[in-house]
């Protein structure tokens, strides 16, 4: 093992610290646990080492193996070669922070360009660079208008068709926040009520709204309505989007929404067995100095060729804890780059394209599913690309009577709402093929017969 300090350094530190030997510093730990024999088996050699964790990795059931009609956040989008071949370079894959303009304007351009696209794509004005996942980004949202109000209004109003795990984030986030309450999700609440049915909770206290757009089911709701009531009392509403929805769909921008965040997975990330994603946040201009994470702009240097630049943001932020409104730092700059790299080749005519071949096939999925003797549609309301079914048996059974058939089945909806036990939340992609979905609706009829 490598270690940087001399025997003369090693021997300083000691005496600062009233020891004389390294061996004195586990004097605390019991003798009879210092150096245990461990049992270890015989080393391989690289050849060995690599075929068993090949096989070991070959118990792994994935997207790439097996049919996959579950989403709930993560979706099996494609992602094109050049996105993995562009994100490989070391410049790119071995940069970390940006705090030194003059060597960093490679790295600074490319957080630049992500801005941009986002900002484009969700209808906003400003977008930082970036956050961890949807869940911490919509969070962050929360605490921006908490500290936009000063602390004054002590209300936050949650649609429950907001991502259960979102939910739980945001509350981890605010939990120690004097006085706040969050409402709107309670655990006896209609799930098919419209966005607009929240009104009756907002009121003068309330500091932000938060709703999903599509829903964690799925559903697409018209969002005027409850955004022009969130406004009348003065209060911010958040948006968070399915980002790829929006090839489709008009962005929350465009239709008042103050905050808009997301899961950035589906725009050219892998799955990769839950990360590294990225969380999406993009604001109105007039709330940029409350926006956390990294902000790049755009300038001259002094010869007037163009530059790139951190901005706007405090320094604490980053490094006093103390003094910032939010202690998020890493900028996930690497998924920003490969999200940037994904809408770069795809351009809007592929944006599209991938969205709408999602919302098709799920809605060629949803009537076929529908048609099966003793399974029910949940919800008639328009939908993207995931639609929820209730299932004449547990789904936990069905989902491993499908696996066995090569088929990763939907999300047991029951699992974190238990009103809807029994139900299943399908997705498609563009990944899934017209064969898919026909071995799930004739695995789905089996079960009926079983």
């Amino acid at each position: 093992m490598f270690t940087p300090h001399t025997e003369t350094e090693v021997a300083e530190m000691l005496q600062v610290i009233g020891l004389s030997r390294l061996e004195d510093l586990f004097k605390l730990v019991p003798e009879s646990c210092r150096y245990p024999k461990l049992d270890l088996p015989q080393g391989l050699t690289e050849m060995e080492t690599r075929l068993e964790l090949q096989f070991l990795s070959e118990s792994n059931e994935t997207a790439h193996d097996q049919a996959c009609f579950l989403g709930a956040g993560a979706y099996n989008h494609y992602s094109p070669a050049a996105v993995d071949a562009i994100i490989r370079r070391g410049e790119f894959l071995t940069a970390y922070t940006p705090y030194q303009p003059e060597i960093s304007q490679g790295t600074l351009q490319a957080i630049f360009e992500y801005q941009s696209l986002i900002a484009l794509l969700t209808g906003m004005e400003v977008c930082n660079a970036s956050h961890y996942d949807g869940a911490t980004a919509i969070a962050e949202a929360a605490v921006m208008a908490y500290h936009t109000f000063r602390g004054k209004r002590s209300k936050i109003v949650i649609s429950p068709a907001l991502h259960p795990q979102y939910r739980e984030t945001i509350k981890t986030y605010l939990q120690g926040y004097a006085g706040l309450s969050i409402v709107g999700d309670e655990s006896d609440v209609d799930l098919h009520q419209h966005p607009s049915e929240m009104k009756s909770l907002i009121d003068d206290d309330t500091s932000l709204v938060i709703v999903q757009y599509p829903d964690f089911f799925g559903r697409v709701f018209e969002l005027k309505e409850i955004i022009e009531a969130t406004h009348a009392v003065g209060a911010l509403i958040a948006v968070s989007v399915n980002p790829l929805s929006l090839g489709l769909l008009s962005p929350p921008g465009e239709m008042g929404a103050d905050i808009v965040t997301g899961e950035g997975q589906s725009l050219g990330l892998p799955l990769s067995f839950g990360g590294p994603y990225l969380g999406i946040f993009a604001t109105k201009k007039e709330y940029i100095h409350k926006v956390a994470g990294r902000l790049v702009g755009e300038t001259v240097d002094k010869d007037g060729k163009r530059a790139y630049v951190l901005t706007l943001t405090a320094r604490e932020q980053h490094i006093r804890r103390e003094r910032a409104t939010s202690n998020i730092c890493t900028n996930q700059g690497l998924m920003a780059l490969a999200s940037t790299v994904y809408l770069s080749l795809l351009g809007r005519s592929g944006l599209k394209q991938v969205a709408s071949l999602s919302y098709h096939k799920a809605h060629f999925a949803f009537d076929r599913i529908s048609r099966i003797s003793g399974y029910e549609v949940w919800s008639t309301a328009p939908f993207f690309n995931e639609f929820v079914i209730k299932c004449p048996k547990p789904v936990e059974d069905i989902n491993f009577h499908l696996m066995d058939h090569g088929i990763i089945g939907g999300y047991d909806l029951g699992k974190t709402y238990p009103a809807l036990e029994g139900h299943m939340l399908l997705a498609c992609t563009e990944m899934t093929t017209r064969q898919e979905i026909d071995g799930l609706v004739n695995i789905l009829t089996e079960v009926t017969h079983a």
